[in-house]
């Protein structure tokens, strides 16, 4: 008789039953773990041994410059250039506010300034007027002391009265005044124009500032882009009456982003300035791998600079890993090819074999600069030596 059995039905041979045969489960036990214990193994030679040294994180975003665009002057809104989404150059238009009231203050200005020039030329004037007036009043006093001097000898032959001769040294004493009259006047009129021409008389000056100033008001009713970028949060609308300083719309210079990675405290040990990092971002997914390097870690943890900072010394206490945001510079050819935009989830991945950088980051750079050219303008300067010329 043999092990082998029939199915009393069909007549054909019936597999054997692990189930019911110990020796079978155990050889079958026995080959499952040798292969899980042979992938254990290998696991951990690649991942301990073969893999190289990195840290990844899923918690982090694309952060970039939001450049707020304010209102500096209040206006009324009278034209929108530029809406939500729309891509803008610097120095294209965006917002227009009437500029009704700050034309008639550039206008008044203009009077302002005329007035300051013809005023410092009178005051030039003055100064040659009070030297003649000197010039007169001293040629006055060598008059009368001359008529004097010849009453005296007069007096002494008796050939005037007494009171001849008094009224004679009050006209000197009179000439005498009027000479330091005249004199403390032409010192007063040179004092007001000592050093300066019309051009550079602080009169003038104060003019010409009072006129920059209301240029400055004019120009602030055309809000241009300051950057390159696309437009977003765009609150104000057509005829809203605006004050200085408030948010009328922003510009994100998406050319510009990068990603901020928020690693545990227990991933910073091999971090380093200079590491190169991968980047995927859910939006597009594995098929696009950003590059990049790590160019900051932050001076803490989310935590230490929250609105309500955690206080760790009262109550009960809890220990909870911190993550301290990395800043990950990523190439712009492949931002240009692939753009990505503020608040987007990625997954990073850096690269921690090279240790030899610093855990401090660059020194201090500015990210922009735009130089004012408001109290510069070529056609305002241009505009204040024809208004001086023509009010010499």
């Amino acid at each position: 008789m043999t092990d082998t059995q029939t199915d009393s039905q069909t007549g054909t041979p019936a597999s054997p039953d692990p189930a019911g045969n110990p020796k079978a489960r155990k050889r079958w036990l026995t080959v499952l773990g040798i292969v899980v214990a042979i992938a254990l193994i290998v696991w951990a030679v690649f991942h301990f041994l073969l893999a190289k040294p990195e840290e990844e994180t899923d918690d982090a975003y694309v952060a970039g410059d939001v450049v707020s665009i304010t209102a500096r002057d209040p206006g009324q809104v009278i034209g929108i250039h530029a809406d939500n989404t729309q891509l803008v150059k610097a120095g294209a238009p965006l917002i227009d506010l009437d500029a009704a009231a700050a034309d008639v203050g550039l206008v008044s200005a203009e009077a302002q300034l005329a007035q300051a020039v013809r005023a410092t030329r009178s005051d030039f004037s003055k100064v040659n007027e009070t030297g003649a007036a000197v010039v007169q009043a001293q040629a006055e006093l060598t008059r009368t002391q001359s008529d004097l001097q010849r009453r005296r000898g007069a007096a002494a032959e008796g050939a005037i009265s007494g009171e001849e001769l008094s009224h004679a040294a009050d006209a000197v004493k009179v000439a005498q005044a009027n000479l330091a009259l005249a004199r403390s006047q032409q010192a007063q009129s040179r004092n007001s124009v000592s050093g300066t021409t019309v051009s550079n008389n602080p009169a003038v000056l104060s003019a010409i500032a009072a006129y920059r100033r209301a240029a400055i008001t004019r120009n602030h009713m055309h809000i241009t882009a300051p950057i390159d970028g696309v437009v977003a949060q765009r609150t104000v609308q057509l005829g809203q009456q605006v004050q200085a300083g408030m948010p009328l719309l922003a510009v994100v210079p998406l050319d510009r982003v990068w990603v901020d990675a928020n690693f545990r405290e227990t991933q910073l040990k091999d971090l380093r300035i200079g590491q190169p990092a991968t980047v995927t971002a859910d939006m597009y997914g594995d098929d696009i791998v950003y590059h990049g390097r790590v160019v900051g870690l932050g001076a803490g943890s989310g935590n230490a600079f929250a609105l309500l900072p955690p206080q760790n010394a009262s109550g009960n206490w809890i220990k909870i890993v911190q993550r301290v945001p990395v800043r990950i510079a990523l190439d712009a050819r492949e931002l240009n090819a692939n753009p990505l935009r503020v608040g987007l989830s990625v997954t990073t991945i850096v690269d921690t074999a090279d240790v030899s950088g610093t855990r401090i980051g660059r020194p201090a750079r500015r990210t922009f600069a735009q130089a004012s050219t408001d109290a510069n303008d070529a056609k305002v300067e241009a505009k204040i030596r024809q208004i001086i010329a023509a009010n010499r």
